[in-house]
């Protein structure tokens, strides 16, 4: 799978907010595709990090790419079904960028199926295995479709949990929102709402930039 843009800046945005995290504190990647939010964690934590990977060849590639880097003591990858994979920690930060595409139609591949597409792991099931596996002080962060967000709103409050903050992210200040990230846990408090767009008048906007200068070697 390809790193996208607002893969990036899911990654940088999280990581940014998780800064505080020490090394005995615990993040878990559902879906860790090719370690790129893992990767962008362990840069800004001191946290250690599990990763849940269900196809193999990603699995493989994210340890390889892990492997590579610095942080490879506090990235573990799990080639596994995150349905059935064995919790043995609660964690104080669950991330996730899941399916995309839910009843879109669907291409010729499996595996790009599974990753853009609720094959793999339907959303209700991915928020019970969030509540199941997240300390009572700790936060959830997903990466969603703009559209998806009436489906989330309406299964949070069945599982106990509250939207913290949402981001809207937009391209430019001329579209609509196109991703949403969402900051949500245990803890009821009012809603921050953010509006965020990647470029401005042909350029990267100053808060794309604050997020992904670390991250981006030409920004």
């Amino acid at each position: 799978m390809k790193v996208t843009t607002d893969s990036c800046l899911f990654g940088a945005w999280v990581a940014d907010d998780l800064k505080g995290l020490k090394s005995d504190q615990h993040i878990l990647d559902i879906g860790s595709g090719s370690g790129l939010l893992s990767l962008m964690l362990a840069q800004q934590t001191k946290a250690n990090i599990d990763g849940i990977e269900l196809q193999k060849e990603e699995a493989l590639q994210s340890t390889e790419n892990i492997l590579q880097s610095p942080f490879q003591n506090r990235i573990t990858i799990h080639h596994f079904d995150a349905l059935q994979f064995e919790y043995l920690k609660k964690y104080d930060a669950i991330i996730s960028n899941p399916p995309f595409y839910e009843s879109d139609l669907k291409g010729n591949s499996k595996g790009k199926n599974i990753a853009h597409h609720d094959e793999g792991l339907k959303l209700n099931e991915l928020m019970a295995l969030v509540k199941k596996n997240l300390t009572a002080t700790g936060f959830f962060y997903l990466l969603l479709p703009a559209k998806r967000y009436s489906g989330i709103e309406s299964l949070l409050p069945e599982l106990n949990f509250y939207l913290n903050k949402i981001v809207y992210v937009h391209q430019t200040e001329k579209h609509t929102t196109f991703r949403i990230m969402l900051k949500g846990s245990f803890q009821k408090t009012e809603t921050e709402h953010q509006n965020l767009f990647i470029k401005k008048e042909g350029n990267y906007s100053d808060a794309f930039i604050a997020l992904l200068k670390d991250y981006y070697l030409h920004l």
